[in-house]
């Protein structure tokens, strides 16, 4: 036989065997034989790099290169859910849809919530061809590389299945609770930091740069939503039944119905069988079925009128506080922590839970012995919401006493006028905030280090080789080798990476140094006002005062951080590393103040650039960025899609609403 033809033969025989296996959960042979087929084409297609494919079988395991996500529009806006904790909110939905649809019969699909990353993924004749987070429900980021590794989801359609040429499907990728145990097992093991949920763990998975590393988690996938101009069916339950066919997993739990009634049922069976099942979920979804009444009933500007998603309440258990032990972060707060008998709440068992801070403690007159009542906030944190007080008895232990002093570094606590938590004032020589604040520095959106982890930063701390983040820029790669250069590869990837990071401009550089108060905003409007560290570290109260979002806490805690002798060193050092601490000459050629004094709403699909080149323009230009809009808006800059919300008041006020073509000729 042909190689080419075995090749394609090959391909469509294990898509076939990945569906029965991962969708339908009906294999037909066993691992050996399917590793047999798999092994034979990945022999086959390295004799023929000429018939590379990426949607290959062979591609699931992905690649140890890293990628850079780039941003892709939406076709059509992901438009997120309103939500209803209750039976009396959910009766509402259901009377408003009643009279949005001015008496015509109609059903409610039903489905499960299930918690994980939603994902849009886009189909050309059978083949994958893009996939795309959600972001922000207009703009997300491009994950195909990392979403063909995962095996649920079909890269290639059986042909003739009768769908259209191009289509998207849009679900939600999740981390079962099997693959979710076994990788914090593993984390565990080797004293990593462990995921605090499967969505949290799904999340960052999906987002490693490094696709073999998504391949190696076991993520899965539950699609919940068809569009595309060439979808012929009436239904969005008719729709996914079709899809189930052409290969895709759709929820099995899926109902329609009829009547409010039966939509209760619904929520009471799922919301004590929901436990059984391998994925986390953590609510019900409803939706109007029939598309016709669906585009009838119309979108609000954040989400649809025609579905909404019921939040089951958390699980609640009790058990007993044994001990209470105190957490120092990376800005100095002091978090108190309850450690407990361990119980199961939403399929996970949970040992520790936030007090919060003295005054929480008090609230509930807590003793050690206690048997406390703990809930898990939104199934993700776990927290005590009650003391059982029939069950105290005079063998209790003591009361809870908030500590006076850093459990880390012995320096007395303060607490700040106005503020809940406990500080420890030592941020020079207190370890948990040493190191916090070097992990904030190589952090993304501050010096961009992603060579460096948190688990990196702790071995060179004990190791003594960085005591603050300029000693990073001392590091040198034998230091960091190994015995016998054995970690050679990445000690120098390491050291460049560090090195590159001079490259990264004062307003991130400024955020990066991690001075309390100041966030990314606040260090941008520094920068461009102040324009050099000098400047701004020479700054009296008046002046920081004067800068528009600047207020007199954040004034008061930098003229604290250049007051002391210690943070002027460091800049020093820093500078003489090679950061960035003044504004470039481009940067400073591109900024004006046409914007200045203006606030400035965004809405809508933009050509040009993205909304966040937009939200930058309009900073750079002396204006203001604001998300709602009210009588103080001085114009909307609009692209395609515009909600008609926003639309309806800005007529109503009388706001002036600006084209993309307009805007960019008012700041040129």
């Amino acid at each position: 036989m042909d190689e080419a033809v075995r090749i394609s033969q090959l391909r469509a025989e294990l898509h076939q065997h990945n569906c029965r296996y991962y969708v339908l959960s009906q294999p037909t042979i066993s691992d050996f034989e399917f590793d047999a087929l798999l092994r034979e084409l990945q022999e086959l297609e390295a004799r023929h790099p000429e018939l590379f494919d990426p949607n290959s079988p062979t591609q699931r395991v992905g690649s140890d290169l890293n990628h850079e996500f780039t941003q892709v529009a939406h076709v059509r806006p992901m438009l997120s859910l309103s939500n209803t904790y209750n039976k009396e909110e959910v009766a509402e939905f259901y009377r408003r849809v009643e009279e949005g649809l001015q008496g015509q019969p109609f059903q409610i699909c039903c489905e499960m919530k299930f918690d994980g990353l939603s994902i849009s993924l886009h189909y050309e004749h059978g083949q994958l061809v893009r996939a795309v987070t959600r972001g922000d429900g207009t703009v997300g980021d491009d994950v195909t590389d990392n979403i063909r590794t995962i095996r649920s989801i079909p890269l290639r359609l059986p042909d003739d299945a009768g769908y259209p040429d191009e289509f998207e499907i849009r679900g939600e990728v999740l981390m079962p609770w099997e693959s979710f145990e076994r990788l914090n097992a593993e984390r565990e093991s080797r004293e990593e930091a462990l995921f605090a949920n499967p969505r949290n763990a799904a999340s960052g998975t999906l987002k490693s740069k490094n696709s073999a590393t998504v391949a190696s988690r076991g993520l899965d996938a539950y699609l919940y939503y068809l569009l595309g101009e060439g979808i012929s069916g009436r239904g969005h339950y008719e729709n996914l039944q079709q899809a189930a066919q052409w290969g895709f997993k759709i929820g099995p739990q899926m109902r329609l119905v009829g009547s409010l009634a039966e939509i209760y049922d619904y929520i009471d069976y799922w919301d004590e069988e929901r436990r059984h099942l391998p994925v986390a979920t953590d609510g019900i979804v409803l939706k109007v079925n029939s598309l016709t009444q669906q585009q009838s009933l119309g979108l609000t500007a954040k989400s649809p009128r025609w579905a909404i998603a019921y939040k089951f309440q958390a699980e609640q258990q009790e058990t007993i506080l044994r001990e209470v032990t105190f957490q120092v972060g990376r800005t100095g707060a002091v978090t108190p922590v309850a450690n407990m008998d361990p119980i199961t709440l939403a399929g996970t068992v949970v040992r520790r839970a936030t007090l919060n801070n003295e005054d929480f403690i008090r609230s509930f007159d807590l003793h050690i012995g206690d048997r406390v009542q703990v809930i898990k906030g939104g199934e993700i944190i776990p927290k005590i919401v009650g003391v059982n007080l029939e069950a105290r008895d005079e063998t209790l232990g003591p009361c809870v006493e908030f500590v006076k002093c850093c459990p880390e570094c012995g320096a007395q606590l303060v607490r700040y006028e106005g503020e809940a938590a406990h500080y420890c004032p030592n941020e020079l020589a207190c370890p948990p905030q040493i190191k916090g604040k070097i992990e904030h520095f190589i952090s993304r959106k501050a010096m961009n280090i992603d060579s460096l982890g948190p688990e990196t930063i702790d071995d060179y701390f004990r190791r003594g080789l960085v005591r603050d983040v300029a000693d990073l820029y001392d590091i040198r790669v034998a230091q960091i080798a190994g015995a016998n250069r054995t970690r050679e590869l990445s000690a120098r990837k390491i050291v460049q990476g560090i090195a590159d990071s001079v490259k990264v401009p004062f307003e991130r550089v400024l955020f990066a140094l991690g001075i309390r108060f100041v966030g990314e905003v606040a260090a941008k409007a520094l920068a461009r006002s102040f324009k050099n560290i000098d400047a701004l570290a020479a700054a009296t109260l008046d002046d920081l005062l004067q800068i528009n979002g600047i207020g007199v806490v954040i004034a008061q805690s930098l003229l604290r951080w250049f007051a002391d002798a210690q943070n002027r060193w460091l800049i020093e050092r820093l500078k003489m590393a090679g950061l960035q601490f003044a504004l470039s000459e481009e940067e400073l050629a591109s900024h004006s103040d046409r914007l200045a004094g203006q606030s400035i709403v965004i809405s809508g699909v933009f050509e040009q650039h993205s909304r966040d080149e937009y939200k930058a323009l309009i900073e750079r230009h002396g204006g203001k960025n604001v998300g709602s809009i009210s009588a103080k808006t001085s114009f909307i800059l609009a692209g395609a899609n515009m909600g008609p919300s926003k639309l309806e008041k800005a007529q109503k006020l009388g706001i002036r609403i600006l084209t993309e073509q307009d805007f960019l000729a008012m700041i040129e």
